[in-house]
C-alpha cells in the first residue's frame, strides 16, 4: 500500500489542470493566428468560432484539430466550441463537452470537477437545442456563405501562387542558379 502526501497531490493535480488549460491557449492562440482561414475569416467577420476536437491520427497518435467557423457545429461529446471576436482576446467558452464515459469525473465534489464542463454536458443531455443555438448577433447565413466562398476563392488563389513559386525555385535549383 502506497500513502499519499496531500499536498503533493494537489500541486500535482494543480499541475495537470494547468498544463490542460495552457495547452488549450495555445491551441487556440495558434489557431487564430496563424491558420490561414482563421485570418481571413476574422477579416471579412466580427467574430469567428473555434471548434476543437480531440482525434486519433493514422500513426495512433491523439492530437487536436482546431477548426475556424462562422456559425456553430451540431454540439457533439469530445469537443470544445469558443466564440471569438475578431483580431482580439476576447473569447466566450461555449462549449467544453468531455468524452461521455468521464462525465462523472467532473461532477461537484469530484477531484476534476469542472463547472463548465458540467454546465456543458447538462445542457448537451437536457438542452441540445439551446447549445446550438445561433446567437443574437450572428451573421446571416447568406452573409457568411458569401464570406466562405470569398475566402475559398482567395486561399486557392494564394495555393496556386505557391506552388507556382515552388515550381519556379525547382526550375532555379535545376539549372544552378540557387
Amino acid at each position: 500500500m502506497m500513502k499519499l502526501d496531500r499536498l503533493e497531490t494537489h500541486d500535482r493535480l494543480e499541475h495537470f489542470k494547468k498544463d490542460q488549460n495552457d495547452a488549450i491557449v495555445q491551441g487556440l492562440n495558434t489557431c487564430l493566428k496563424q491558420n490561414p482561414l482563421s485570418i481571413a475569416l476574422q477579416e471579412r467577420s466580427p467574430y469567428i468560432y473555434i471548434f476543437a476536437h480531440p482525434r486519433t491520427r493514422e500513426d495512433g497518435v491523439k492530437c487536436m484539430y482546431w477548426q475556424p467557423r462562422l456559425s456553430k457545429p451540431t454540439a457533439q461529446t469530445n469537443s470544445y466550441l469558443f466564440r471569438v471576436k475578431s483580431f482580439t482576446d476576447e473569447c466566450e467558452i461555449m462549449w467544453m463537452i468531455p468524452p461521455s464515459e468521464m462525465w462523472t469525473q467532473y461532477e461537484k465534489g469530484k477531484v476534476t470537477e469542472s463547472d463548465i464542463s458540467c454546465w456543458s454536458i447538462d445542457q448537451f443531455k437536457n438542452n441540445r437545442k439551446k447549445l446550438e443555438e445561433r446567437e443574437p448577433d450572428d451573421l446571416p447565413d447568406t452573409r457568411g456563405l458569401m464570406i466562405l466562398n470569398e475566402v475559398q476563392m482567395i486561399l486557392r488563389q494564394d495555393k496556386l501562387v505557391m506552388e507556382s513559386v515552388e515550381t519556379m525555385l525547382k526550375r532555379e535549383k535545376l539549372f544552378g542558379r540557387v
